[in-house]
């Protein structure tokens, strides 16, 4: 499932969403994890029950909850899960939150090479997508 992204992509600090212990202190995911969910409340990327949906699909391949905890995640926990993803894979990426100025040739050659997600990326009209379930 593709998710539109374009205004939080554009918009976005991935740092406040995404960062190591490294390189914000030992507090790092409690603060991430808390700015995730106050950006998720705020406004939500993952809206329609197929959206929540696709994205308990998606993380249940990565072993790292059990299956029964993630169907029983409400729309606040999946928004702010769906974010750190985004920001991980933006920060991964090295994206600058600003889809105009940043090489998506050298994003989708690096992606190929494993460097970085697939997940993301910009249709011709400018709008950035994630990809769920890939």
């Amino acid at each position: 499932m593709e998710i539109d992204i374009t205004a939080f992509f554009e918009n976005c600090d991935a740092f406040e969403f995404s960062a190591s212990v490294m390189e914000r202190g030992q507090n790092a995911g409690r603060e991430t994890w808390n700015n995730a969910k106050e950006e998720g409340a705020r406004s939500p990327l993952l809206i329609t029950p197929e959206q929540l949906d696709a994205l308990r699909k998606h993380v249940k391949e990565f072993g790292a909850w059990e299956r029964d905890e993630i169907d029983d995640w409400d729309a606040e926990q999946c928004n702010a899960l769906f974010i750190q993803l985004v920001a991980g894979d933006m920060r991964k990426a090295g994206l600058d939150n600003d889809p105009d100025a940043f090489d998506w040739e050298e994003y989708e050659r690096r992606a190929e090479l494993g460097d970085c997600s697939s997940n993301l990326y910009k249709t011709d009209e400018g709008k950035v997508f994630y990809s769920l379930g890939m």
